[in-house]
């Protein structure tokens, strides 16, 4: 039997991810690698993990650690997130925040929440790959969010009622954003509150990045915005995504979100009808580091970090032929190039890994619409500034012999 016969049609939009494919680029001896937005491995606590792990199962703890848990998260977890989201200016309770398997979890749940296939989701151009990945499969249609676009809000409704659906939300990763590692201003960030207001959508805060600054003045978190003015998380449209993926680990999949209760109780659940429950004993070990030192670490990864971020612009400024132009990013983990009108970053990346064993995300992917082919994406947190140099230089040595 072809069982191929019987798939639901959302199966046609699903696609494989090209970060997915090209961290396989890793394994190939000499390769020097800028695709996979991923943390560097030694920077782990991996002593502080041993640790928590050995203490979650010491007898009085072990039957919790292995035993089902509460849809919700384990409490300690989410008290702590708690005193975290206060920081951000966000005032919340354990009951506004669920533990999720990575943000990416996240991000499927609300698709499946929130997007019917007549629905509309506006996002960036471009816009985070994965984001496309856990929303496509609910059939949606693409709008362009823009917090000063020429058109009007009434417009970009009219638009997504004509197709029988209304726009749902609107999704962004504001600080550092992948793949730009752009920041969206205060008063962009008011704009895409007012815009949603008016359309009577969601808006998606996506902060996988927020606490990797290294250059310039915080911003404050879309949702800390919206609750300065309504005074009440139960009155917030904000959905705040929350990963520790990129500043403890991401091997463990711990996540959450932070939104009103109403939110919060129908995420819950969806995700009892999907996993019943993140990992009990990796919520446990993330809480005891996080207890232990989450702001000593962070600061040590700014420290770093923010010296690769450096050198891979210093490199680009000598080693870009005319015509390249690049993000500058006051923190993340990515660098976005735009190349001359013409040029194909995918032809490119296939020279680049023939002719000099180097490697980067070629920038359509993360276009809904398959533009943006002359962009690509750079990520410097898994190199050391002498491999980041060394890189770069290859990667200038292609551009000129395509140009």
């Amino acid at each position: 039997m072809d069982l191929e016969t019987q798939f639901a049609t959302r199966i046609a939009g699903m696609k494989a991810s090209e970060i997915r494919e090209l961290l396989k680029l890793l394994e190939q001896p000499g390769m020097l690698s800028f695709a996979g937005g991923i943390p560097d491995p030694a920077l782990f606590p991996a002593d502080a993990f041993a640790q928590a792990y050995a203490d979650a199962l010491t007898p009085s703890r072990q039957t919790q650690a292995l035993q089902y848990s509460v849809s919700e998260g384990y409490l300690p977890l989410r008290q702590w997130l708690v005193s975290y989201m206060a920081d951000l200016g966000v005032d919340c309770t354990t009951d506004n925040i669920l533990i999720t398997s990575g943000s990416q979890q996240a991000l499927d749940y609300l698709g499946k929440m929130f997007l019917d296939p007549v629905d509309t989701a506006l996002i960036g151009a471009p816009t985070y790959l994965g984001a496309l990945g856990a929303f496509n499969a609910y059939e949606p249609r693409y709008d362009r969010l823009d917090p000063f676009d020429n058109r009007t809000t009434s417009e970009i409704g009219r638009i997504a009622s004509e197709v029988g659906g209304k726009v749902k939300f609107s999704y962004l990763s504001p600080d550092f954003a992948n793949p730009t590692g752009q920041t969206l201003s205060r008063a962009a960030r008011l704009k895409v509150l007012e815009q949603a207001k008016v359309l009577d959508a969601a808006v998606i805060e996506d902060a996988a990045y927020c606490g990797l600054r290294y250059s310039g003045e915080d911003v404050p978190a879309i949702l800390a915005l919206e609750l300065e003015s309504v005074g009440d998380i139960n009155l917030c449209r904000t959905i705040y995504c929350g990963s520790f993926s990129k500043t403890l680990s991401p091997g463990l999949r711990v996540g959450w979100v932070v939104a009103s209760d109403a939110v919060i109780s129908q995420l819950v659940l969806l995700k009892q009808a999907a996993d019943l429950h993140s990992s009990t004993i990796n919520q446990m070990a993330i809480h005891s580091v996080a207890v232990e030192g989450f702001a000593e670490h962070v600061a040590r990864l700014r420290t770093v970090y923010g010296r690769r971020c450096a050198a891979m612009l210093s490199a680009l400024e000598h080693e870009m032929p005319d015509g390249v132009t690049w993000t500058e990013p006051e923190g993340g983990m990515f660098v976005w190039l735009t190349l001359p009108k013409g040029m194909d970053a995918g032809a490119l990346l296939e020279k680049a890994i023939k002719q000099e064993k180097m490697a980067f995300v070629p920038g359509q992917a993360f276009f809904a619409d398959g533009s943006g082919s002359n962009t690509l994406r750079l990520s410097f947190s898994n190199s050391n500034e002498a491999q980041i140099e060394d890189g770069i230089t290859r990667l200038g040595r292609v551009l000129r012999t395509d140009e």
